[in-house]
């Protein structure tokens, strides 16, 4: 960063990647909205956008705000990546292009809907198993009912998925700064080789997702070498977001009963509450973009080649677009949500993951007359993802 754009940007001396930042970010957010639509983050090295005008223009402006230098501060053009590289969220067209359309002709509208009876029964299943329990963690049952739909649907073999969770907790911290956290989970997961033995041709059922990449391989639409990394991104995209997105959504109901209420008397909301949600607890705190060209920011000029820290969250939750933004209310229109994302590199799995969420509501609503923290809540330690690492409940079933 040039001195002279650094002169003309507020500083803060918040840091996003500190403990204390993943505790409250919110009490935070107020502070870096404020400053400016951009800030010079002096701590981390990095510009940052934390108003929602901006961030959402960024996020739609691929030629000027790229991802093909990596969705994390580390830029993947001058450094090799010690992970592998989303060939979707981490590519710019053209590339972007045939694999992100590749996934849209697998992932198509009817495709989805062939889902819902399959997932339906498997949300039924696991509601009335939960609720005869009476208490479970929010966390980890619901991440087998992610497990499972999003396995059978893709055609992974069972048995091999519970990596998962450990590669999605890995990738989230690789988009921040290299430091203990982030080696921890390197360390601890050591999924990368499994999962890509799992995506592999050899390794899928002839009938799901991974069956259908393969196919648009042999018929010369996209490489050999992109099919198993295409199939990992829809076993990503359909769970990570989901099994974040789902604990925090049964912490916002047992924390906000009426809006539990809510849903229950007003079955057309379970279709549309899981955005607000993510729109109050966004899972995906930030992203980061490179300027592909110089571009003004504030009262700044960022040459070409600049890191930019997007905060989703804080964009989220902004006065500046959203009346009373610390309010969780189902009822609230959807527009500007960015929880997703936005723009060409918008989350391929949100289709999937609203889908799961709905069916799960729904046999939830038919069961539980309220949730309640059987616990105290743990929150996961990642510097990407407002997740929970469990999540004790207790629900109280509908006489």
């Amino acid at each position: 960063m040039a001195a002279t754009a650094v002169l003309d940007l507020p500083v803060s001396y918040i840091d996003p990647f500190a403990s204390e930042f993943h505790a409250d970010p919110y009490r935070f957010h107020g502070e870096l909205r404020d400053a400016g639509p951009g800030i010079w983050l002096s701590r981390c090295g990095i510009v940052a956008m934390a108003r929602h005008a901006e961030v959402q223009a960024a996020l739609n402006d691929h030629t000027t705000f790229m991802s093909g230098a990596g969705a994390g501060v580390q830029d993947l053009r001058k450094s090799k990546a010690w992970r592998p590289r989303s060939i979707v969220l981490e590519v710019d067209p053209p590339v972007h292009d045939e694999t992100r359309g590749a996934l849209g002709r697998v992932l198509s509208g009817p495709a989805i809907c062939k889902l819902r009876q399959s997932f339906a029964r498997e949300a039924e299943h696991l509601a009335e198993a939960l609720v005869a329990r009476s208490t479970f963690d929010a966390v980890s049952d619901l991440a087998i009912f992610l497990l499972k739909v999003i396995g059978d649907a893709v055609g992974a073999r069972a048995g091999d998925r519970e990596c998962l969770l450990p590669f999605s907790n890995m990738l989230f911290n690789s988009f921040g700064r290299v430091d203990e956290i982030l080696r921890q989970s390197v360390d601890s997961a050591r999924v990368v080789q499994q999962l890509s033995h799992q995506c592999a041709r050899a390794s899928l059922t002839s009938d799901g997702f991974g069956a259908a990449i393969d196919r648009l391989a042999d018929q010369g639409r996209i490489t050999p070498e992109q099919a198993p990394a295409l199939v990992r991104c829809i076993l990503s995209a359909g769970f990570d977001a989901a099994v974040a997105g789902l604990g925090n959504a049964v912490y916002a109901f047992a924390t906000n009963p009426d809006q539990w209420e809510l849903l229950r008397q007003d079955p057309a909301l379970q279709r549309s509450a899981f955005d607000e949600i993510m729109r109050w607890e966004s899972p995906v705190q930030t992203f980061v973009r490179t300027t592909a060209r110089a571009v003004q920011i504030g009262g700044a000029t960022l040459a070409a080649g600049e890191k930019v820290l997007l905060f989703l969250a804080a964009a989220n939750r902004d006065p500046r677009r959203v009346d009373h933004p610390d309010r969780l209310d189902l009822r609230r229109a959807s527009m500007g949500r960015i929880a997703f994302g936005s723009g060409i590199h918008a989350c391929i799995g949100m289709t999937v993951a609203r889908l799961e969420a709905e069916l799960l509501f729904a046999a939830f609503a038919r069961r539980v007359a309220r949730f309640e923290l059987a616990g105290e809540p743990t929150r996961r330690c990642n510097k990407t993802l407002r997740a929970f690492a469990s999540l004790p409940v207790r629900v109280v079933r509908i006489q």
